[in-house]
């Protein structure tokens, strides 16, 4: 069973409008947007293969961006699954808003600080895997630690965190919560980034 996702549209013009869209976000608050373009395809790919998104029932996405991220995920996920997106950045919400219809999509404004209130107003069960491009290297060293609490908190045993970065400040504020993550390269995106991957301990 398929779900609708992005509109349709000439290819070459959704990729302009979302690299327009993305340096907009990133020159408006560099410090909440990770990088100046979105995520390449294979970086989504890589993103949906470490997550195992195939099998989850609940995924959570932090920092959406213009959404090529999520219509990936959305297109690897189950018909019975759920995917909450929370994003930041006003401009990118609304237009993330506007443009996907899939009733498996919850779209939330707001800090990732606030994944476990944000849960449980959608009446969603612990997630099996989270995935995050927000830039744990510019947020404030408080943010960061509280966010990262709250993932490992919320993440169901066994459920994975994958957060790709460009440095790899994130492994400071994860890794006392979760131990030590699996790292890779995906050097096919603009910039090359790691990608981090924690598995939560006790299933």
């Amino acid at each position: 069973m398929s779900h609708p996702t992005l509109p349709a549209g000439p290819l070459n013009f959704r990729q302009l409008s979302d690299n327009y869209q993305f340096l907009r976000g990133f020159v408006r608050n560099p410090a909440r947007v990770g990088s100046i373009v979105p995520s390449s395809r294979q970086l989504e790919q890589r993103l949906v293969q470490l997550a195992r998104l195939g099998e989850a029932r609940t995924v959570v996405e932090l920092g959406p961006g213009t959404g090529g991220t999520t219509a990936a995920f959305l297109q690897a996920m189950s018909p019975t699954a759920q995917l909450l997106a929370i994003e930041l950045d006003s401009e990118f919400h609304q237009r993330l808003d506007a443009a996907i219809r899939d009733p498996r999509f919850n779209l939330e404004l707001g800090s990732a600080e606030r994944l476990a209130e944000f849960l449980a107003a959608r009446w969603l069960p612990a997630p099996d895997a989270i995935v995050s491009g927000i830039p744990f290297s510019t947020m404030a060293p408080e943010v960061s630690d509280r966010v990262a609490a709250t993932v490992a908190r919320v993440l169901r045993p066994g459920g994975r965190f994958v957060a790709y970065q460009v440095r790899a400040h994130v492994a400071d504020f994860m890794s006392p919560y979760l131990g030590q993550p699996e790292t890779c390269w995906e050097f096919m995106n603009v910039p090359p980034v790691r990608v981090f991957t924690w598995v939560k301990p006790g299933r």
